[in-house]
């Protein structure tokens, strides 16, 4: 059974401290006089006000992704914005056992976790104690740079097995990382002739760039193109069989944004998108602007699932991008072509031009742009015949009228079998069975004020195997 738990309820008193400039919290016999909170609610109210119960087969697996929102991140007096959750004990320190008692309720096989304060010894302390006795293997990453907060992802030891475990640095300005392992169930979840068969699957933990502005979209881009090389480098260097991949974590972008869509050419599927309806207006975040949006992901793609070369995708999405930037500046097609060929006479872009033109619209020559090589991929993919210039067919086959192709939903949950059928060239991948965030009015696109546990909703998927016939390796370039 997977319940999803709730959160703590509590009123704090604001009051001056002695030789302080600022207010602090009083209401506790707290003898070492950092933070104390006055809670309306019981320690179950706290850890299950919402039971939300899954029926979940033994062969299951549920993933649950969570932005903890770290202390040093918190802020706790509008009035005070530098003022943060990390200078009070005891504040962190109850609201985060009471996160984890949410998802010890849960008990989820999987947990991914984002801003983990990995910087703190007493936090971390206390996760592994909590989740090593309740039987999970930890794995944590900091942030490069001493940001002070990281990524843990929790495997449940008595279902899962972890074969190989590789740690990802995106080495970018956000100090960005990315946890990649690949993991076995236990018990087989099959037989066939070869004897049993055992689950398989790689998954992903990461927290991509907060989009501070517009610009930042190609940089959010770049990161998911640099996991994604790395799960392709990590699946030919350990020479794997075709298996799922799960990406998990805060994404920091919504299902209208440039990620989203790149992912979908990728054949991954949102599992709460492909569960609930896909037309959903769901939240998942109320960032420290007061928006609330959804930003938090578990992507599933499936071995059956055709992908595209990366190079090709990343391209769309790039051209997706330049011509959002020129609709914005209200050209139309025949504008845009125009401002692509700059001062060229002829009726073609040329490749001075069309790096000109990125130059404006702030896609290169820019900090955090695209790089010399990045560039010469795109300009690539953008002259299709190789003749050294963009004629106008090039621009709308390529740029204007380019789009990423979505797989649909029916090849997602369709073209399984089931797991005791038999096939020589099966493969055995996940069909969602169940997605859930909480709390639960975020799934209606409301954010309830009374909600303390973070930022961000949680979202866990169960997922369930089934055999299904494996056209060949997955395509990577």
């Amino acid at each position: 059974m997977v319940v999803a738990a709730g959160s703590s309820v509590a009123k704090l008193n604001l009051r001056k401290g002695k030789g302080s400039s600022y207010n602090v919290m009083s209401g506790g016999d707290n003898s070492d006089g950092d933070l104390s909170i006055v809670s309306n609610n019981s320690d179950s109210e706290c850890c299950s006000s919402s039971m939300v119960e899954v029926e979940r087969g033994p062969s299951c697996v549920s993933f649950t992704t969570f932005n903890i929102l770290a202390p040093i991140y918190k802020r706790i007096d509008p009035k005070n914005q530098s003022l943060r959750e990390s200078e009070f004990r005891y504040s962190w320190l109850s609201r985060n056992e009471c996160i984890l008692n949410s998802l010890l309720a849960e008990s989820s096989s999987i947990m991914c976790l984002q801003e983990f304060w990995v910087g703190n010894e007493e936090l971390v302390h206390m996760y592994e104690e909590k989740l090593g006795d309740a039987g999970y293997h930890l794995f944590k990453l900091a942030r490069t740079n001493n940001r002070g907060d990281g990524l843990l992802t929790a495997i449940h030891k008595k279902y899962l097995h972890v074969v190989n475990y590789r740690e990802l640095f995106l080495n970018d300005f956000g100090d960005r990382v990315a946890q990649l392992l690949h993991v076995q169930s236990i018990a087989p979840v099959s037989q066939n002739q070869m004897g049993s068969l055992h689950q398989e699957f790689l998954i992903v933990n990461t927290h991509l760039l907060f989009p501070h502005n517009s610009s930042l979209c190609i940089v959010r881009l770049h990161q998911v193109h640099q996991i994604l090389e790395q799960v392709e480098l990590f699946q030919k260097e350990n020479k794997l069989k075709p298996m799922p991949i799960i990406l998990c974590g805060d994404w920091n972008g919504s299902k209208k944004g440039h990620v989203y869509k790149f992912l979908r050419s990728q054949g991954f599927v949102s599992s709460y998108d492909s569960y609930a309806d896909s037309h959903k207006q769901w939240v998942s975040h109320r960032n420290h602007r007061g928006n609330i949006c959804g930003v938090d992901f578990i992507w599933l793609c499936n071995p059956n699932q055709p992908r595209k070369p990366l190079k090709t995708s990343w391209a769309e999405a790039v051209f997706s991008i330049l011509k959002y930037q020129l609709r914005k500046a209200s050209l139309s097609e025949d504008g845009a072509f125009t401002f692509l060929k700059g001062d060229n006479c002829a009726d073609a872009v040329t490749y001075l031009s069309f790096h000109e033109a990125l130059r404006q619209v702030k896609l290169v020559d820019v900090p955090n742009g695209l790089c010399i090589q990045q560039f010469q991929d795109l300009w690539n993919q953008a002259d299709v015949d190789g003749n050294g210039v963009i004629d106008f067919e090039e621009f709308k086959q390529k740029i204007w009228n380019s789009t990423c192709p979505e797989p649909v939903l029916e090849s997602f949950n369709g073209c399984m079998e089931d797991v005791n059928a038999t096939n020589e060239h099966e493969t055995i991948g996940f069909k969602v069975k169940k997605a859930m965030l909480f709390p639960r009015e975020v799934e209606r696109g409301h954010w309830p004020e009374e909600y303390s546990l973070s930022d961000h909703a949680r979202l866990t998927a169960v997922f369930s195997p089934a055999k299904m016939r494996c056209h060949g390796s997955q395509n990577y370039s």
